[in-house]
């Protein structure tokens, strides 16, 4: 590949997504051998704390590499200015195809609500960031040893995924007394005072003689969910070097939700730009360009094998399609907007019709011998409600089990609970079990976890 001409098409590419009415913040471009990249997208970022999590990862994408199960075009930090890795080996046209998806990327991050309001939390500069926080975890590796850093970790990474997006990064602790409703009395009421504590007049009875004020409230006053702020804030012993290792892994998940929330908005609108950019670049020669077409076709083709249908969506070839067909029926300007205002789980519920579905063969199929013995696909649920729940399931909560704090004894003990009901499922027993050393070692009080098996059976994890 040559570097001297991908530098030469970069600045056309940029002021051509300009002319077409891409905004975006600039974006500092760098090429990288294939180890570096894969080592970025296992990371999640080019400098991250230390952690054997994440050595395991590497393993794991290494193997599946080297197999051909998975191909790393670009890595890309959204921020101010952006930051996109590139791989050397790659071919001068799909690197200039990479190029103008990551211009896509860039103006989707910069104008979606939610990526501008986590970056607004977060700050534009996270690359950076996250190398400070790995530069104090290995201070406090230095000072504390690798065996204790390392425990806090465990438990901080096991829980990256519990975060509360809808309260900001920098939040209020709860209060600490709160004002005691007429006629509420310090405890729990039960039997006949819970069944009638509230008859006529007794309410107004109890204020004038009790004179009202306040009470000191519960920990925490209602269910919470995020984990991580939560430990950081509220374990009973936690040292000041652990909380900033916890609020550092909250803060990175912060950064990535969006990415996670919007994948096949931001894929689909990459790739739908790459490709239109490309097909207007006049500057490109007519071979790089035909070269580049034949990569998007791969990168955004469905998940299937020679003779099956997409067993699997590809969030590229799946938000392609429909960023393509938006814009042919309702124009850029829709486009722009919708790009601004939504995530995965508005789009695909919003967006994703029948028609759409059954041309990219999403839903289900069987097979059945035609009239001349030849076997046939056919659709075997049209159901359009369930597919697009179905592609949104793996998305919710980030991919994580639903568990919040419902309780902190005046011991210390922590009580959790898993919201199964929403989740739709029940936990791996071995592996939650597993979680909750992790969380009993920071917390250093009794744990208990209410769940459920995968026969929907309730379950009390404990650790002591």
């Amino acid at each position: 590949m040559s570097n001297a001409e991908l530098v030469e098409y970069t600045p056309k590419l940029e002021e051509l997504a300009q002319s077409q009415g891409l905004d975006f913040y600039p974006v500092d471009f760098e090429v990288v051998p294939p180890s570096f990249m894969m080592e970025v997208a296992v990371y999640g970022l080019p400098v991250r704390m230390p952690h054997w999590s994440f050595g395991v990862r590497y393993i794991y994408q290494y193997i599946q590499h080297r197999m051909g199960g998975s191909r790393i075009f670009e890595v890309v930090f959204p921020g101010n200015p952006n930051r996109a890795y590139l791989v050397n080996n790659n071919s001068l046209p799909e690197n200039t195809l990479v190029t103008a998806h990551v211009l896509g990327h860039a103006d989707f991050s910069k104008n979606n609500e939610l990526f501008a309001r986590m970056q607004s939390q977060v700050g534009y500069h996270i690359v950076e960031q996250a190398a400070e926080r790995a530069h104090r975890i290995d201070g406090a590796i230095d000072e504390y040893g690798q065996k204790r850093v390392e425990a806090v970790l465990d438990a901080a990474l096991a829980l990256e995924q519990n975060i509360d997006i809808n309260f900001p990064i920098n939040r209020p602790g709860f209060p600490e007394r709160m004002e005691r409703r007429r006629g509420e009395e310090t405890g729990s009421k039960s039997g006949f005072q819970g069944r009638f504590g509230e008859l006529p007049g007794e309410a107004e009875e109890l204020d004038t003689e009790g004179g009202g004020g306040s009470v000191r409230a519960p920990i925490p006053p209602r269910p919470e969910y995020d984990l991580l702020w939560f430990i950081a804030h509220y374990a009973p012993d936690l040292e000041g070097w652990e909380q900033d290792i916890f609020l550092s892994v909250r803060e990175e998940s912060f950064y990535f939700y969006p990415v996670f929330a919007c994948q096949i908005m931001n894929e689909g609108w990459a790739s739908y730009w790459h490709a239109r950019l490309l097909r207007e670049a006049d500057f490109l020669p007519q071979q790089l360009y035909l070269d580049a077409i034949k990569a998007h076709s791969d990168v955004v083709r469905p998940y299937a094998g020679e003779k099956s249908v997409s067993l699997s969506v590809n969030p590229y070839h799946l938000g392609f399609h429909m960023w393509e067909r938006i814009i042919a029926e309702h124009g850029l300007e829709t486009a722009l907007q919708l790009r601004a205002e939504e995530d995965d789980f508005s789009f695909v519920r919003n967006w994703l019709d029948e028609d759409l579905a059954e041309e990219l063969q999403l839903f289900s199929y069987t097979t059945r011998r035609g009239r001349g013995g030849e076997e046939q696909y056919v659709i075997q649920d049209r159901d359009i409600h369930a597919l697009r729940e179905a592609i949104l399931h793996p998305k919710f909560n980030y991919g994580a089990p639903r568990v919040y704090v419902s309780e902190m004894g005046t011991d210390g003990g922590l009580l959790l609970q898993h919201d199964h009901q929403t989740d739709g499922k029940g936990l791996d027993l071995d592996r939650a079990q597993k979680v909750l050393e992790y969380i009993q070692r920071v917390w250093r009080r009794p744990v208990q976890m209410v769940t459920v098996d995968g026969k929907g059976r309730e379950q009390v994890l404990e650790r002591d």
